[in-house]
């Protein structure tokens, strides 16, 4: 008997060994479980804190161009753009954004101006031929994608040419409605377009600074390659509104009472701007060139020479400040003097804005590469006009106001005038959000137009 109770003590004790062994597995195994489960749970929740950190830091942007299109300020061009910058890294509750970009190799907290950059949907073939790594084919091709004929120019490409490759598409036969459309246009290589910068985001991610160890091929020297990224847009837009915040002035239909009253410019100035608006090929460049008793009579404006930006590499003009006259302060009742012409290039059109247009650069922030490398200034001139612009709080608040930098005469300004401006209306926003939870990192790349309000979202896109 008592070997049979010992007995059934021993398997008794096995058994509660057992039980409590499994129940030790499934506890370890729910305790891991758990574990595991919490560390998703906190790595989800650094995600949406991190997302919503970025999205903070785009609403804060856009909140801020309605703001200043909603209340311009006519006598400070870099308002606005202060602000964006200002407010490009804010911090939050659960965790902070930062918002910034390259542009001519040099890291900038803010986001990146689209009217930095030229529009690639304005330029001519001659300003295309500027571009580094730009052969006559490409350029060819580029002019051929845009316009809106079928007709193949000398060495470009037509509907034909994509058709016999197989290629599954044509060109648009419109403006590029994307950068990244460019890579479509035959003879255009990524690498032209994107260099470093492969996600199109404007900032020095890891991976593009990092040598061999992973794609895309960079120089791992701390500077942003950006290719033709760097110099050109197809997002900039030009805005129906003046410098104001009114509607432009259409001076095709305008009185000459709506002109003085919008402008502040005399009767008889306002009738001879109103006769020339009527003339054909009228441009209100023109004025910056020409004064307005000259236009308003019916004599043609001054012309580019050589199809290019003289004063260039080339040496198309003597650099030195114009004998001729600049089109401000002329003698004669009809002419305007610095103020009144930017008032009326600020404030006027010769159009209605029926549809957006594609913008112009921005003197006040416009890259001088841009200048260099697509219009082909004298390299000193640019230097020039980017210390005298930069010299200045509140920037230049006319287009007027550049004819007062030292070596920019009537030869220099006029292919250039009809790209400039002096206001920035899209921006693109990379806000790359952190989590306080972990540190974990979203990005979000959006491309704003603050041209209308409220404002539009060209582009949007979490890389």
């Amino acid at each position: 008997m008592r070997g049979t109770r010992t007995s059934r003590r021993a398997s008794a004790l096995v058994i509660v060994i057992w039980t409590v062994a499994i129940a030790a597995t499934i506890v370890a195994g729910l305790q891991i479980a758990t574990y595991r489960q919490a560390v998703l749970g906190n790595e989800a929740l650094a995600r949406v804190q991190a997302r919503w950190a970025a999205r903070a830091g785009l609403e804060t942007m856009i909140a801020i161009m309605e703001w200043h299109t909603g209340n311009p300020d006519p006598d400070d061009a870099l308002a606005m753009i202060n602000e964006l910058d200002d407010n490009a890294i804010g911090d939050l509750e659960t965790g902070s954004y930062d918002i910034r970009h390259f542009l001519d190799d040099v890291e900038y907290v803010g986001p990146m101006d689209e009217h930095a950059k030229a529009n690639i949907n304005l330029l001519s073939s001659n300003d295309l031929l500027n571009i580094p790594d730009m052969t006559p084919d490409v350029a060819g091709a580029i002019t051929d994608w845009r316009d809106a004929d079928e007709e193949q120019s000398m060495i470009g490409a037509e509907k034909s040419y994509y058709a016999n490759r197989g290629l599954g598409y044509e060109p648009r036969n419109g403006n590029l409605r994307s950068f990244a459309e460019l890579e479509l246009v035959a003879g255009v290589w990524p690498e032209y377009i994107r260099g470093e910068d492969w996600n199109l985001n404007g900032r020095l991610d890891s991976n593009e600074d990092d040598g061999e160890q992973s794609w895309p091929e960079d120089k791992a020297d701390g500077i942003l390659d950006a290719g033709w990224s760097s110099i050109l847009t197809s997002f900039s837009r030009t805005s129906p509104n003046g410098a104001s915040g009114e509607p432009r002035l259409n001076l095709k239909v305008a009185t000459a009472e709506d002109v003085t009253e919008r402008t502040g410019i005399s009767a008889p100035q306002a009738a001879a701007l109103l006769q020339y608006a009527q003339t054909p090929n009228a441009r209100l460049e023109s004025l910056l060139t020409t004064p307005l008793s000259l236009l308003g009579s019916g004599n043609t404006p001054a012309q580019p020479q050589g199809g290019t930006t003289g004063g260039g590499r080339t040496n198309r003009s003597s650099g030195g400040r114009s004998t001729g006259g600049t089109g401000v302060a002329q003698a004669g009742p009809g002419d305007l003097d610095a103020n009144a012409l930017g008032r009326v290039l600020n404030e006027c059109s010769l159009q209605e804005f029926t549809r957006p247009l594609p913008g112009k650069i921005n003197i006040n922030t416009v890259s001088g590469r841009v200048l260099r490398d697509v219009f082909d200034m004298n390299p000193k001139l640019v230097d020039t006009l980017l210390s005298r612009r930069d010299a200045r709080p509140t920037g230049l608040t006319s287009v007027a106001d550049i004819l007062e930098i030292p070596g920019m005469t009537r030869e220099v300004l006029a292919p250039l005038a009809k790209h400039l401006d002096v206001q920035s209306f899209v921006f693109t926003v990379s806000s790359v959000g952190r989590s306080s939870t972990g540190g974990t990192e979203c990005e979000i790349l959006a491309t704003v137009d603050r041209s209308t309000l409220p404002a539009q979202i060209l582009s949007y896109r979490e890389p």
